[in-house]
């Protein structure tokens, strides 16, 4: 008989050391962390506690992760409520990029309309932009995050590109048609802060709330 064949006896017998209950007694293990041997009984104890430990550390970082997102959802709340209290839509796009800049510690915004009203044409927002940065606005289907590159002079020349190590690009729409009638724009100079790889959920739910909001101000 061979070791498989033992666990497998000993796991469709489960009674066995009920029946030879002094072999717990005799039947000696190697410390796991040592040279010396210890009981069977001992082993088990040291494993219960070895999974115990890791559980706590597992509940942990679940109770992280549950206030780090619910430090999110109030964020991305302030945000929203910012932009429902704010009744004149010339002062619109001001306050979102302030809420922006104060709520989640973005360094620069920027943001630019190609479709506003007359009413609106005044605004720095509505200033005219390259047809480069129009098709790549609309070539963003979900937010891009990374350094910045050639590709993005466009949307670097509404910055302080100097101070400019990482961006987040985001494309605004009206719902889901497919061209973009506007960019938001999130920089920093930690290059770390919008990193290629990153989660982009926040992210995608500013677009949506941003997106929905400007409405109010497009042609």
């Amino acid at each position: 008989m061979n070791a498989p064949d033992v666990a497998d006896y000993l796991k469709n017998n489960p009674d066995f050391f009920e029946q030879y209950a002094d072999l717990l007694s005799s039947v000696n293990l190697s410390h796991p962390h040592g040279n010396r041997a210890i009981s069977l009984s001992e082993r088990q104890i040291m494993t219960l506690r070895e999974k115990n430990k890791a559980l706590e550390l597992r509940l942990a970082e679940l109770l992280r992760f549950g206030k780090e997102n619910e430090a999110i959802f109030e964020k991305l709340q302030r945000f929203t409520r910012n932009l429902l209290l704010q009744r004149n839509a010339r002062h619109l796009p001001d306050a979102l990029i302030a809420s922006i800049e104060e709520i989640f510690s973005v360094p620069q915004v920027a943001l630019r309309i190609w479709d506003a009203s007359d009413d609106f044409a005044g605004l720095a927002i509505a200033a005219p932009v390259p047809v480069e940065l129009i098709q790549l606005a609309n070539q963003l289907r979900t937010p891009h995050v990374g350094a910045p590159a050639l590709e993005h002079r466009d949307a670097l020349a509404l910055l302080d590109r100097d101070s400019v190590h990482s961006l987040a690009m985001i494309a605004l729409r009206r719902g889901a048609a497919p061209e973009a009638y506007g960019i938001l724009v999130l920089a920093s100079a930690d290059p770390k802060r919008f990193q290629s790889g990153m989660g982009t959920d926040v992210l995608t739910h500013l677009g949506e709330v941003s997106s929905a909001a400007l409405t109010r101000i497009l042609a």
